[in-house]
């Protein structure tokens, strides 16, 4: 009876686990025997490969294996494997009862009796298709998202694990950096750094920020493996792990040196302009207030001159219109200044070799700079000549002598240096040659702030009374008007570099800028000149009431016209005319245009043109004289008898 029951209770236990078995549709569970063939299948096995236990049972497993597979021995390993090491597990393609393929996981395990002998084996697959397709998309994905990274070569695009260890590297950080990647990978990402960013902590602090922010950006040097730098930007961002936490970083590196240089051009180049255009602001400011300043010097010189031939008999009185002479002269001498820095004077630009003026002046910078300083000259051997004012380029070497001296109160050094180079329009200048003329001195130098103003009119560091702050504005106005550039470059406590840009001389270029030089001073002595009636024009009454004095001192009758309007009226009236003189700058119609019109009328009629402002127009006819203000008695002599001798010449003697 037990043993009845046992067995019964052994086939119940049997028929559990066949219904179980037989139950899982996920999995195909069938046994082999020792030659492998098929002797049970259970659902999962029909619903996955197809077949129906009838079909099957009886045939060789190898039936689910690829034809390529079975010829390679593909089951007999799998059956000799899972015999041997007791396990044979793997993945590959299988076959439906429909000849369609799946991906199968495959466990084949021996089955043994109890005494050892091999009597099948259980075979266990699952379809993974689904994750196998999965898989491959994701490893094609991959496959794709390296080559795109690989194929970036403007970008530097690399990893780092979470202590800043470089895990790969694409060829656009090969190609920046110059590193290859067996050079680089598994070395810390902060060798691209300069070794002061790296003792003030640049890199690790790069790395917390993204961290802590999830993302870092930044701009900064960066150096390439031979040692070179470049200016990067710089993108990391931080890759955390399924449970959230920081498991290194990707980072994202361009080289912008061009971008930067560019912009830094751009910004200079507007900086420029914002200075170009205050210093022409203030330059007309300044040759508006030289004009005015002139007219009224002219009056007081004009009225000085007048009461000094009238008190030549009181030494006295002499002496203190002598005193009145000698400071309206400098204010004239001040005014020259103010033209100067506002391009306004007038410059007789001819061919000047620059060694040979340095050479001439040299005892006199000697005498004025003293012994405590050395003068140094450095000139490029065949130098070609520049075209510019002679006269106007000394006193503008002297004037930055005087400020080297000032700035080397202990004594120093002074170097004078040319060499010819090309310019472009890049440099501010017009395409062609110029010479570069420099002065460097080892002085105490300038601050920014103090460079920015230094060549501002009436802007000065020395004293009160040791400076009028004119002599930098009167060079830079010289090297403008002379088609050049004038340049200051200083730091506070090395010296100073003063560059002078000026144009190379050409034989047409001297001929088409020279012009009829002004009336000199007369001498002591003016010619003797018979009595005249002459025209005098100018806008503004005491500078007309002036001249119309010291005319009439000489000897001469005077008609005062307040303008050129009136003046023409004038003429018509009164056509017994010798000789007009008349101002430049009036409202309405110049005094170029009156001198033009009277010309059509009688060319042969002597004419003088003033100016407060030394410049005057180009297109003049020779035979006009022109006559910068303030003028004295003397002076204006000479101007009439120049005015006479140049009429006569061009069209013979007259009623003058």
């Amino acid at each position: 009876m037990d043993y009845l029951s046992s067995a019964g209770s052994s086939l119940q236990t049997e028929e559990r686990y066949r219904l179980l078995v037989d139950a899982v549709v996920d999995y195909a569970i069938y046994m082999l025997n020792p030659d492998g063939i098929v002797v049970s299948w259970n659902s999962g096995a029909e619903r996955l490969k197809g077949f129906t236990a009838s079909e099957i049972i009886g045939r060789h497993f190898s039936t689910f294996y690829l034809p390529e597979d079975v010829r390679n021995g593909m089951p007999a390993h799998a059956l000799a494997a899972a015999r041997q090491e007791g396990r044979f597990e793997a993945q590959g393609w299988r076959v439906c009862k429909d000849g369609r393929r799946f991906w199968a996981q495959v466990v084949v395990r021996p089955i043994r009796a109890p005494g050892g002998e091999l009597i099948g084996y259980a075979k266990v697959t699952r379809d993974l298709s689904e994750r196998k397709a999965a898989e491959d998309a994701l490893m094609k994905s991959e496959e794709q998202f390296s080559l795109l990274v690989q194929a970036v070569t403007d970008y530097a695009i690399f990893m780092l694990d979470a202590n800043g260890i470089v895990t790969n590297w694409n060829a656009g950080a090969q190609r920046i950096k110059g590193y290859e990647p067996h050079e680089i990978i598994g070395s810390h990402f902060s060798r691209f750094y300069r070794p002061e960013d790296r003792e003030r902590g640049i890199p690790a602090k790069a790395l917390a920020t993204a961290a802590a922010e999830g993302r870092f950006e930044g701009e900064g040097w960066r150096v390439r493996k031979d040692g070179s730098t470049f200016w990067a930007n710089v993108v990391i961002d931080p890759i955390y792990g399924p449970q959230g936490q920081v498991i290194g970083f990707a980072k994202v590196t361009r080289d912008i040196t061009e971008k930067r240089n560019a912009q830094l051009a751009l910004e200079q180049a507007r900086e420029a302009l914002f200075q170009s255009q205050k210093l022409d602001a203030i330059g007309q400011l300044t040759g508006g207030v030289a004009h005015d300043f002139n007219n009224l010097l002219m009056v007081v010189l004009t009225s000085l001159e007048l009461l000094r031939r009238r008190v030549a008999g009181d030494d006295k009185l002499l002496r203190l219109v002598e005193n009145a002479v000698s400071a309206a002269k400098r204010g004239v001498s001040l005014t020259q200044r103010m033209l100067a820095f506002a391009r306004r004077q007038d410059l007789q630009p001819a061919a000047v070799d620059i060694p040979a003026l340095v050479a001439g002046m040299k005892d006199m910078l000697e005498r004025t700079l003293g012994a405590t300083i050395h003068i140094e000259e450095a000139f490029a051997p065949g130098l070609p000549p520049v075209l510019v004012d002679a006269h106007q380029l000394e006193l503008a070497l002297l004037n930055l002598a005087v400020n080297a001296r000032d700035a080397m109160p202990e004594g120093g050094r002074l170097r004078l240096a040319a060499a010819e180079v090309a310019c472009t329009e890049a440099d501010h200048l017009g395409p062609g040659a110029y010479l570069r003329l420099s002065m460097t001195d080892s002085g105490t130098g300038m601050d920014a702030a103090t460079l920015a103003r230094a060549l501002e009119p009436f802007f000065t560091t020395k004293g009160v009374g040791k400076g009028t702050g004119l002599g930098l504005a009167m060079v830079h106005g010289l090297a403008v008007q002379s088609g050049g550039k004038f340049v200051l470059e200083s730091t506070e406590g090395t010296g100073t570099t003063a560059t002078l840009w000026l144009p190379v001389a050409s034989v047409a270029s001297v001929a088409s800028q020279a012009r009829p030089a002004a009336a000199p001073a007369a001498p002591a002595e003016a010619l003797p000149l018979s009595p005249m009636r002459i025209l005098a024009v100018d806008d503004d009454p005491l500078v007309l009431a002036g001249t119309t004095s010291m005319l009439e001192d000489l000897g001469h009758s005077v008609l005062a016209a307040s303008s050129a309007e009136e003046a023409l009226a004038m003429i018509r009236t009164a056509p017994d005319v010798d000789l007009v003189i008349s101002d430049q700058v009036m409202p309405g119609m110049s005094g170029a245009h009156l001198v033009a019109a009277l010309r059509q009328a009688n060319a042969a009629l002597p004419m003088i043109l003033a100016s407060g402002f030394a410049e005057q127009p180009d297109d003049l006819h020779p035979s006009t004289v022109k006559l910068a203000k303030p003028f004295d008695m003397a002076q204006l002599a000479h101007a009439i008898s120049q005015a006479l001798r140049r009429t006569r010449d061009d069209h013979g003697p007259g009623r003058a």
